[in-house]
């Protein structure tokens, strides 16, 4: 469960850091954007499932001691997915952008003009 919602969250920030991209601007401005902008829905989405775990974590009612242990470890796993979204997703996306058009950048002035000689 916290696997989707984390990679479902990371989705949405990665799409809308290339729309932002495809706009013009670089690849930190665009990560950054895409954390400021995402983080009320994949704070909203997190908090809802981390609420509605919340009984689920204390153990209320006859037998629920049993499930106890589950409820923390799904708000746990959603607490870190959520930080890992909003910080690490964004840093990765930035990292790999500037490493791709470095290396595009090399490739170009490597071989300027792209003009073949036949002789």
């Amino acid at each position: 469960m916290t696997m989707g919602v984390a990679t479902a969250n990371s989705i949405l920030v990665v799409s809308f850091a290339r729309q932002r991209m495809g706009e013009g601007q670089g690849p930190i401005q665009a990560a950054l954007d895409a954390g400021a902008t995402r983080i009320r829905p994949v704070l909203m989405t997190a908090l809802a499932m981390i609420i509605g775990m919340i009984p689920m974590a204390l153990g209320w009612g006859e037998g629920a001691e049993q499930n106890a242990p589950l409820g923390r470890a799904v708000i746990g796993g959603l607490l870190f997915a959520t930080v890992s979204t909003l910080l690490f997703v964004p840093v990765i996306f930035a990292g790999i952008h500037r490493r791709l058009e470095r290396r595009k950048r090399a490739r170009s002035s490597a071989h300027p003009g792209d003009v073949q000689s036949n002789g």
